[in-house]
């Protein structure tokens, strides 16, 4: 800064007296020569990070500026080479690799941030041709993801099931709330199901009264408890005898229970036709259920992705997903 200031290149803000303003930063003088190609120096002050208003922002706390990742990989790599992102987060680096014509291979260890970058990609780089490997398409991988993570198990269950709203994001309690879907509810506003997940085997009666509890609590108008294991008579019973509830899109079953076999093979609970929204592009927070707004956008992240190219090895499966992804060409 001494030799920049002995260079003049230092401009010092002043107030209407003339006299320095020591409530101002100094600035560097950069003329417009400079800015037009030449060798980068080591601070990059040109690329501003993701604002709270920035059209690229998907709500990821450490989310870096596709611009940024860009520069990166032009002045590291060439069009067809490989990169290699193994905490790749919300994806700005699949994205940038992308759509710069790099093939890539992205890994990530939760579920929710492979869901964000899928979104990411089919929203932004249309064309992108990828898989994702890792997340459980049996009842042996699901068995397998419950032993090892029962919070991405948590996780990917509420992907499965359709959960727009993905509520707890720590380890601790859940309150009885692992995930909401929301629907349109005619004159009563915004409706909500109250989704419940459980992956242990020890499964009874009092979890089926624990989730009445929960919709009753949250003025929710539906409720869905997903287990991994099979429920038993009492249970089905139980939730046969908290009752009907009447929507705006007709009657449905109060507390309703679905296994992770019947979500797997297509069969899901009936339930009212959710607003159709987008995680990755316009997340929903919980709203009041007879309120006359729209859910807000900007929901939190939560999942890896793994897209091979076709052609692509298959890859070692980690926790619910990972996304390695390559490009063909």
């Amino acid at each position: 800064m001494a030799r920049l200031d002995g260079e003049g290149r230092i401009w010092y803000p002043r107030d209407k007296e003339g006299d320095l303003d020591l409530t101002k930063r100094p600035q560097l003088k950069r003329y417009l020569e400079e800015t037009k190609g030449g060798v980068m120096g080591t601070i990059w002050t040109d690329i501003s990070p993701v604002n709270s208003q920035a059209r690229e922002r998907v709500g990821y706390p450490t989310q870096k500026p596709i611009a940024l990742l860009e520069r990166i990989l032009k002045a590291s790599t060439d069009p067809g080479q490989t990169v290699l992102d193994p905490f790749c987060g919300c994806g700005t680096t699949i994205e940038a690799a992308e759509r710069l014509g790099r093939h890539w291979i992205g890994m990530d260890v939760t579920h929710h941030a492979i869901d964000v970058i899928e979104g990411r990609l089919v929203e932004r780089c249309p064309a992108a041709d990828f898989s994702v490997k890792g997340r459980p398409e049996d009842l042996d991988a699901a068995h397998d993801l419950a032993r090892r993570d029962p919070y991405e198990f948590q996780w990917w269950a509420n992907w499965l099931l359709g959960v727009q709203n993905y509520l707890e994001f720590k380890k601790g309690a859940d309150r009885g709330i692992d995930g909401i879907i929301y629907f349109r509810n005619g004159p009563w506003g915004v409706g909500k199901t109250i989704v419940s997940v459980k992956s242990g085997q020890n499964i009874g009666p009092d979890m089926i009264a624990a989730l009445a509890g929960t919709v009753e609590r949250e003025e929710a108008q539906l409720g869905v408890f997903v287990c991994l294991a099979k429920p038993t008579s009492r249970m089905k019973t139980d939730a046969a005898a908290g009752g009907m509830t009447k929507t705006a899109q007709g009657r449905f079953q109060k507390i309703q229970i679905a296994t992770i076999a019947d979500l797997l093979d297509g069969r899901g609970p009936p339930l009212p036709k959710p607003i159709e929204t987008d995680a990755f592009k316009h997340p929903l927070r919980p709203v009041r259920p007879k309120a006359a707004v729209e859910p807000d956008a900007q929901l939190s992240l939560q999942l890896p992705i793994p897209g091979t190219r076709k052609g692509a090895k298959g890859v070692e499966q980690h926790l619910s997903g990972r996304i390695l992804a390559r490009m063909t060409g």
